[in-house]
């Protein structure tokens, strides 16, 4: 799993340019704000009928953000995360119901995963990012023992509110999967205002669509290709993409070249020529996804996904290779010959 770098998806909003539309047409005033946190810039584009409505709307929802920030961060020391991660293992911690959310999400689809994502990560990605940042490569023995803290099956969830951890030096990270939920959290305070046309990104990684821009079918999203030959896009309307990629290899003081996105069976940076996009309903499931996908390539993720509904995927490799699977969404590749979109053969089933 990953921590808070990946490369961007690629979103062309060329709806923006409607904020010209004639404010005769309902819901046609566009307000666009940007916030740091996280570790990334979070963008709202967001339509309604005047514009102390949208504005107003638009700051609550980059304020709850701001708020999740503060619950799921393991950057910060005073994070609901942070003390969970650093309390007393010996018994049940009582946590706030967003992180009991997030938590639970994570052991699902850690489950569906059969681990490759794996919430528990963290002692893994500390171990890389402390040799990422000019310390040594970590010895056998140091990945054996790290290795041992990590797994999903060590995470109880004790309804209502509590967390107990089967390992005491088991520690969460939520990296793959809080911008989704934050992004979903952020959409609900924006249709709590009367607000259903908004595109929300963060960061270019994880991208929720609410209706369509005024004049337009959906919102077009151009997906990550690392290849620059394939151009896949996606019409988004009431759901999300996100796109998982191993960062540019850094050097460890050895000259081995890792990324930053951890392959917690193997315990060591994951080796992928991919690029994945997922699509489905929400941004936590897309975030968790594409991450998921990442790491169990797509030979094992087409699978996957035939078992669930509402999702497709997409892998683009940096010399043009791709490969598509779906259960309902289209995903067009626009960089065919004449430069229009098509609809490649994927493949799809009916989830059972």
């Amino acid at each position: 799993m990953r921590w808070n770098r990946r490369l961007p998806v690629f979103l062309l909003c060329a709806s923006v340019a409607l904020a010209t539309t004639e404010a005769s047409q309902p819901q046609s005033i566009l307000v666009h704000k940007k916030k740091y946190v996280m570790g990334t810039v979070f963008e709202i584009v967001a339509y309604g009928e005047s514009l102390a409505q949208v504005s107003e709307a638009v700051d609550e929802a980059i304020g709850e953000i701001v708020r999740l920030d503060d619950l799921l961060s393991d950057y910060k020391t005073d994070s609901a995360l942070s003390r969970l991660n650093h309390s007393s293992h010996s018994r049940p911690q009582s946590v706030p119901p967003d992180l009991y959310r997030v938590i639970g999400e994570s052991l699902r689809y850690s489950r569906l995963s059969e681990g490759k994502f794996d919430v528990t990560v963290k002692p893994l990605v500390d171990i890389w990012k402390a040799a990422l940042r000019g310390g040594r490569t970590p010895s056998a023995a140091e990945e054996e023992h790290v290795r041992s803290c990590v797994g999903y099956q060590k995470v109880e969830l004790l309804p209502p509110d509590q967390v107990q951890f089967h390992s005491p030096c088991t520690r969460i990270d939520l990296g793959a999967i809080g911008k989704g939920y934050a992004l979903d959290r952020a959409a609900e305070v924006l249709r709590s205002h009367g607000i259903s046309r908004a595109l929300l990104d963060a960061g270019g990684s994880t991208i929720v669509a609410m209706g369509a821009p005024p004049g337009q079918t959906a919102w077009l999203v151009h997906l990550r290709d690392p290849s620059n030959k394939v151009d896949p896009v996606v019409n988004l309307f009431g759901d999300s993409v996100s796109t998982s990629e191993q960062t540019p290899p850094s050097l460890l003081l050895s000259g081995e070249p890792v990324g930053h996105i951890i392959d917690p069976d193997k315990g060591v940076p994951v080796r992928t020529p991919f690029a994945v996009s997922a699509v489905a309903t929400t941004g936590t499931a897309s975030d968790a996804l594409s991450t998921t996908l990442l790491l169990v390539g797509p030979e094992k993720g087409k699978e996957l996904v035939k078992n669930l509904e509402g999702v497709a995927a997409i892998w683009v490799s940096s010399d043009g290779r791709s490969q598509m699977v779906s259960t309902g969404p289209q995903i067009l590749i626009s960089g065919s010959e004449g430069g229009s979109a098509s609809i490649v053969q994927t493949e799809s089933s009916h989830v059972r």
